[in-house]
């Protein structure tokens, strides 16, 4: 049966880059920029849809939101030149309130959790209920959290709502540039929060569980066109296959949820 499965899911990603294929005009440029949560299933991907296509896709990677260096916002207040851009929901819509984006060019790639992960060894904490996170929290020594859209989620939102801010500002740190499960992984804090996609790829890490229903922020993770791009043609041929059914499981294995259409 397993192999009947692996048979059908090739036979099922071999005719989507048949379609692909047929559908691509002439080999063009796209130029992306793509954060945290859809990193893992954008590198899977785009290596078949140039293969597929004949298209060059150039990557650029940057947190959703936030002044770092190399966030999105900063790229683009710099005057970076994209055709696509990949990121959460609330980024997406800043950008695109100022201007930088094709107005109606919105299309939702997938969902995302929040996921915790401890260095790989190290005992696993309890998070199953709301009341046991919190008093996790309170008991951890270090906590590390994205500078991106889940850690302003956290520190915004869910610490205050359990009414550990305060603890928090003390044990907890904002990271910045990148991933939170590296700074786990050198031992520099005990819990990692961040999306699911982004921990679970860490082999010095172990990958605890989501946060509670009650207190799980579901991201998307969505793509639109840049304004002034001059490949926007290609653009939206990428975003087609990125959303194929096709390439589902491909997604899917990378921890986040790909959006119906």
């Amino acid at each position: 049966m397993m192999f009947s499965n692996t048979l059908t899911r090739r036979g099922l990603i071999a005719s989507a880059l048949l379609a692909f294929a047929s559908l691509a005009a002439q080999a063009a440029e796209i130029r992306v920029i793509t954060s945290g949560a859809f990193t893992e299933a954008y590198k899977k991907l785009v290596p078949i849809y140039e293969a597929a296509s004949g298209h060059k896709v150039i990557s650029a990677y940057g947190a959703s939101i936030g002044n770092a260096p190399d966030s999105i916002p900063s790229r683009f207040a710099r005057g970076e030149k994209f055709d696509l851009v990949i990121l959460s929901e609330g980024g997406l819509e800043a950008l695109m309130k100022d201007g930088k984006l094709v107005s109606g060019s919105r299309v939702d790639l997938v969902r995302s959790q929040i996921g915790v992960a401890v260095r790989k060894g190290t005992p696993k904490p309890d998070i199953s209920t709301v009341e046991a996170l919190k008093q996790t929290l309170l008991n951890a020594k270090s906590v590390a959290y994205s500078a991106s859209a889940s850690g302003t989620y956290l520190s915004t939102e869910m610490f205050p709502k359990l009414g550990i801010a305060e603890q928090m500002q003390k044990t907890a740190k904002k990271i910045m540039s990148e991933r939170v499960g590296a700074v786990v992984a050198r031992g520099e804090a005990e819990l990692g929060f961040q999306q699911v996609s982004e921990l679970i790829y860490f082999k010095e890490l172990d990958f605890v569980g989501t946060l509670p229903d009650a207190v799980q922020q579901t991201i998307f993770f969505s793509s639109a066109l840049v304004q002034g791009s001059e490949q926007q043609e290609a653009a939206k041929h990428l975003v087609r296959f990125f959303t194929s059914p096709a390439v589902a499981d491909i997604v899917r294995s990378t921890g986040v949820d790909p959006v119906s259409k």
